[in-house]
């Protein structure tokens, strides 16, 4: 058994599990680090963006070697409002992701094909027999299922696409909004990678998580033609269901599992209202790997206590989540973004970094609403149109009751 020892186990090679063992690769050398993944592809098939004013200064040398695509700015798209935005834009590929890992960590450090069907804070078990013991586990598995919370869903078909002349753009639309709307806010969401290579992804904050993929095929299809675009090739294709947050209580995400540590989206660390995690992915990997005691009790209790933080401080942006879904009509809530884009930049990009101030938040809820006042009122009452419940029924990603480590006790 001492030869499957290991320092600190990673349970998923996702992109918090991932960014972690970066963070350790290169703050912690002297741990032993073992990144454990059940496919066989580190960071499963995405794109991963973010605006440069989400990563502190500090802490941006960590995606550095992960970055595909940089744009210096930006625009959105309503009825009546084009706007251009100078936050610098970057995509993050998991191609990539799964190489810069596999440059970083050293000879023996990760382990893919690997399902685990056991652990604790003492190791794990893997469905061949195998276990392997560690002075800390990290639980960073994925769950596409949110007991105790409520709200809405949104998601996405997005295609990597070859068109068959050079398409002109030269920098993201964040938002196109300025389309016809389905299951909610739906917009369009381009990336332009080379003169004939772009991401088109169709994207709606919905009240359901189900997605009609050949729909959002055709549409992806009719978008690329309201442009003038020939689709040559159709390169790659990512599809996806993140959580809008509205309500709810966190207990069941927070509090780690057989006394691991719990970390990434299962563990409720991501933007409530935009369902993205990467900002906060590298906040807790670089909070773990700057931690003085490595310990497993001192490193769930470190991630348990920024979870609830977290939680705490998105109090306002599950506010604004009722309003969407609580207050507004599906087929209007995209009156909420396009008024929301009508606003300063500093406020927009201190929204989307989660970290809006209290005059923030006054000028985001004063002034006219893009919601009847009257469901807006409820809303603030605690009362309005009933939230989906993020916690239902759904097929999981992930085994969310794997039974505690099987292996040795402490006391052997």
């Amino acid at each position: 058994m001492a030869g499957n020892d290991t320092d600190i186990a990673i349970l998923g090679g996702g992109l918090a599990g991932g960014l972690v063992a970066l963070a350790l690769a290169a703050r912690r050398p002297d741990l032993r680090i073992l990144l454990v993944e059940r496919e066989e592809k580190l960071g499963g098939q995405h794109l991963w963006s973010f605006f440069l004013s989400d990563i502190p200064v500090a802490s941006r040398w960590l995606l550095k070697p992960l970055v595909v695509g940089k744009w210096n700015s930006h625009s959105v798209r309503f009825s009546g409002n084009r706007r251009h935005l100078g936050n610098p834009y970057r995509t993050i590929s998991s191609a990539r992701f799964d190489a810069a890992l596999r440059e970083a960590l050293p000879a023996g450090s990760i382990l893919t094909g690997a399902t685990v069907t056991a652990f604790d804070r003492r190791g794990f078990t893997l469905a061949d027999g195998r276990q392997f013991r560690a002075g800390a586990v990290i639980d960073a598995r994925g769950a596409a299922a949110f007991p105790g919370l409520r709200g809405g869903w949104q998601k996405f078909v997005g295609q990597m696409v070859r068109t068959g002349a050079p398409h002109g753009l030269t920098s993201p639309i964040i938002m196109d909004g300025n389309r016809a709307q389905f299951d909610g806010f739906r917009f369009v969401y381009v990336l332009p990678f080379s003169e004939d290579t772009v991401f088109i992804e169709d994207t709606y904050y919905s009240d359901t998580p189900d997605i009609d993929a050949p729909a959002l095929r055709e549409r992806i299809a009719a978008y690329a033609r309201s442009r003038s675009w020939t689709i040559a090739e159709v390169l790659d294709e990512e599809q996806g269901v993140l959580p809008v947050v509205a309500d709810g209580e966190p207990h069941a995400l927070i509090e780690g599992m057989h006394g691991a540590a719990r970390i990434g989206v299962a563990a409720g660390l991501f933007h409530p209202l935009t369902g993205y995690s990467l900002p906060t992915a590298v906040r807790v990997a670089m909070m773990i790997a700057d931690l003085p005691d490595m310990s497993g009790e001192a490193i769930a209790g470190a991630v348990e206590n920024y979870a609830r933080a977290h939680w705490r401080s998105g109090r306002f942006y599950r506010l604004l989540a009722r309003m969407l879904f609580g207050a507004a009509r599906p087929d209007k809530r995209y009156r909420v973004f396009a008024r929301f884009y009508r606003l300063n930049d500093r406020l927009i990009e201190r929204f989307y970094a989660g970290q809006s101030t209290r005059a923030d938040r006054l000028r985001l809820l004063i002034g006219r609403p893009p919601v009847p006042l009257i469901a807006a009122l409820a809303c603030l009452a605690g009362r309005g149109r009933v939230l989906a419940d993020l916690g239902a029924p759904r097929r999981l990603l992930h085994d969310t009751t794997i039974p505690a480590f099987a292996g040795e006790t402490e006391e052997t």
